[in-house]
C-alpha cells in the first residue's frame, strides 16, 4: 500500500571534498538542469528546493593521519545533518543532491536520528559500485568519500562517527540495516572487514546468477508499515556504458532496464521516506547525459513505470 506524499526536499551539497576526482561539486546543479523538480512534479509531489548548503572549498591537499580534508569533509556533513534533519522534522522527504558519497555521514546519521525519536525501523539501501566501507588502515589514500558505512557503522574519525551525537559504542547505523546492491569493487582489506560487520552485500556476481528481481525480493525482505527506508544511490551504481559522468567508472554495473527494475521495485513497496544522488561528476559526461540518466531513475522511485500494467 502507498503511503501518502510528502513534500519532497531538495538539498544542494555542492563539493568534492572526499572525492579523489574534482566536479562532483557541480552535480547539484547538473541534476536541477536536466529537469529534476519538474520530474518530480510530474508524479505528484509537492516540491521545494531550499539551494545549495554552504561549506568550505576543497583545499585539494593529501592525507593527514590517515585522512583528506577531514576538517573540511566534518563541516559539509554537519551542514548536510542538520538540513536533513530539519525536512525530516517539517514532515518532508529530503533528497540530498550530491556531490561526493561522503556526505551520507551527514543524511544518513540524521535520518537514524529521526527514526530513533519516531521509533521508526531504519532500512538502508546503498546502490553503489563500491561498498565505501573502507578506513584509514585499510585505503592509502584516506579519500573519505570510500569510508561512510564503516563511519556510519563506527568506524572512523570520531569527528564523523560522532556527528549527531552517535558514538562508535553507540552507532547510528548497524550493520543488520544495510542493504549494498551493484557492488564490483572492493579493496582486499575492505572485503575482509565487510565480512567480519556482516554487512548483507548483493554484489553484481549474485545479481548475475539470480537477477534484480530476486536480489531486490531479499533486499526489500521484512520491512513493514514502521520502516523508513532510505536510499543512497551513488551514479556510479550504473554502468559506465550508460553513466559515463562519474569519478570512478567500474565496468559491469547494472544495464539500464536492471536499474529501472531496481528503482520500480523499491517504489512499489511505498516506504521510500528519504534519497541521497550521489557522485554525479558533470566535468566527466557526456552532455549531461548521465544526470539525465539519474533524473530519469529517480522518478522510477516516485512511480513512473515502463510496464503495462493496470494500476
Amino acid at each position: 500500500m502507498q503511503q501518502p506524499r510528502r513534500e519532497a526536499v531538495l538539498i544542494g551539497a555542492p563539493t568534492d571534498i572526499g572525492a579523489g576526482a574534482r566536479g562532483a561539486s557541480m552535480g547539484p546543479e547538473a541534476l536541477r538542469v536536466a529537469g529534476l523538480q519538474p520530474a518530480l512534479e510530474s508524479h505528484g509531489l509537492t516540491v521545494r528546493d531550499v539551494g545549495n548548503l554552504p561549506g568550505p572549498a576543497n583545499p585539494w591537499r593529501p592525507p593527514t593521519d590517515g585522512y583528506r580534508h577531514l576538517a573540511e569533509v566534518r563541516a559539509w556533513n554537519q551542514a548536510v545533518h542538520e538540513a536533513v534533519a530539519q525536512a525530516l522534522a517539517a514532515g518532508g522527504m529530503p533528497i540530498l543532491l550530491g556531490g561526493d558519497h561522503c556526505l551520507a555521514v551527514g543524511s544518513i546519521s540524521a535520518v537514524a536520528r529521526h527514526c530513533a525519536r519516531t521509533g521508526k525501523k531504519l532500512r538502508v539501501l546503498w546502490l553503489d559500485a563500491h561498498a565505501d566501507f573502507n578506513t584509514s588502515a585499510l585505503t592509502p589514500s584516506g579519500n573519505l568519500h570510500g569510508m561512510p558505512v564503516a563511519v556510519l557503522c563506527g568506524h572512523g574519525p570520531a569527528e564523523l562517527v560522532n556527528l549527531g551525537g552517535y558514538s562508535a559504542a553507540e552507532p547510528a547505523l548497524k550493520a543488520k540495516w544495510v542493504r549494498q546492491i551493484g557492488i564490483r569493487s572492493v579493496d582486499p582489506g575492505e572485503k575482509r572487514f565487510v565480512h567480519e560487520q556482516g554487512l548483507d552485500v548483493f554484489d553484481m556476481r549474485f545479481i548475475d546468477e539470480m537477477g534484480m528481481r530476486h536480489t531486490m525480493e531479499l533486499a526489500l525482505a521484512t520491512m513493514d508499515d514502521n520502516t523508513h527506508l532510505h536510499v543512497s544511490f551513488d551514479v556510479d551504481f550504473l554502468d559506465p556504458d550508460i553513466a559515463p559522468g562519474v569519478g570512478t567508472t567500474i565496468p559491469g554495473g547494472p544495464t539500464y532496464r536492471e536499474a529501472q527494475l531496481c528503482m520500480e521495485m523499491i517504489a512499489d513497496t511505498g516506504r521510500l521516506a528519504s534519497l541521497d544522488i550521489m557522485e554525479l561528476n558533470p566535468a566527466l559526461d557526456v552532455r549531461n547525459k548521465t544526470a539525465v540518466l539519474a533524473v530519469d531513475l529517480v522518478e522510477s522511485l516516485f512511480g513512473k513505470s515502463t510496464l503495462m500494467r493496470k494500476g
